[in-house]
């Protein structure tokens, strides 16, 4: 397992900056979050992508890239559209995945994760409500899987709280539908106390081969906060063990973007925090 950082995380610096940054803090890798500011994948060039990818070359950073960003798409919404919407909204979204994927290819990144996003209006759906809504994802999943064959980039998914597939028991039905292999999970470890009844490191033993990435925050039971590590519950040990059982190579990348105002200072703490647990991941 290598340690990563979220560009989401530092949003007011230009993303060349982060990236050397985070290697003179001795991080292994970054996880791009495409952005109004940061590479916008709808204006972004392939020519910025590239000369990205070289700068990550000469500082020894892996890459991945996730696809969270707020109000790139609607800025009145927060993740609207989605997959989810009315076929317009739909294809909005579809076209930002794929516009994603393609820097993604440009970068070499090792993953590109998504999410379901949330249906609107908002409320709870019955079993017969949520059908028509699981066949538009699984929709939108396979055209971004279909896009994705053959490249660099693994596609994940990230069961993510709040939304229509917001825990592993909402993602079994799913990957059912869905029927591609190839998709891999995106585990977020602060995500797991708020939904599931397991601990993370259960849950990072639990999905086993299917594990694509980590995102790595903490939280409190039924609270979604993205705290700083050792502020809620996750049992970080516990979890890195489970991931050297799984034999887990991939990156497992910090999501603090609630501190994004002491961004250098948070990255460097979060770093030392997991070095503490494990030596060996001081280089």
């Amino acid at each position: 397992m290598r340690l990563g950082y979220n560009t989401n995380g530092f949003p007011q610096h230009a993303i060349a900056d982060v990236c050397r940054i985070l290697a003179e803090l001795g991080y292994e890798g970054i996880a791009i979050t495409p952005d109004m500011l940061q590479l916008h994948p709808l204006r972004a060039s392939l020519a910025e992508a590239r000369e990205l990818r070289a700068l990550c070359d000469d500082l020894g950073l892996a890459v991945a890239v996730e696809t969270g960003a707020r109000f790139l798409l609607d800025p009145r919404s927060k993740h609207q559209p989605t997959l989810l919407s009315e076929p317009e909204g739909a294809r909005r979204r579809l076209d930002m995945l794929l516009a994603c994927l393609e820097l993604a290819h440009v970068l070499r990144a090792e993953t590109l994760s998504f999410w379901s996003g949330s249906p609107l209006p908002g409320g709870p759906l019955d079993a017969a409500g949520r059908e028509p809504l699981l066949d538009r994802l699984c929709a939108g999943a396979n055209r971004l899987l279909d896009a994705a064959a053959g490249g660099p980039t693994r596609i994940c998914f990230e069961p993510e709280p709040g939304m229509f597939v917001a825990s592993l028991s909402e993602l079994e039905p799913f990957l059912a539908r869905l029927a591609r292999p190839e998709l891999l999970v995106m585990l977020d470890v602060g995500h797991v106390p708020v939904t599931e009844s397991i601990s993370p490191a259960e849950a990072v033993s639990r999905l086993g081969p299917r594990l694509g990435g980590l995102q790595l925050d903490d939280a409190r039971p039924g609270r979604h906060e993205h705290l700083f590590p050792g502020e809620g519950v996750v049992d970080f040990a516990a979890v890195l063990a489970a991931t050297r059982a799984a034999g887990f190579k991939g990156l497992a990348c910090f999501e603090l973007p609630r501190h994004a105002h002491d961004p250098v200072r948070t990255a460097a703490a979060a770093r030392a925090h997991l070095i503490a647990l494990d030596p060996s991941f001081a280089r």
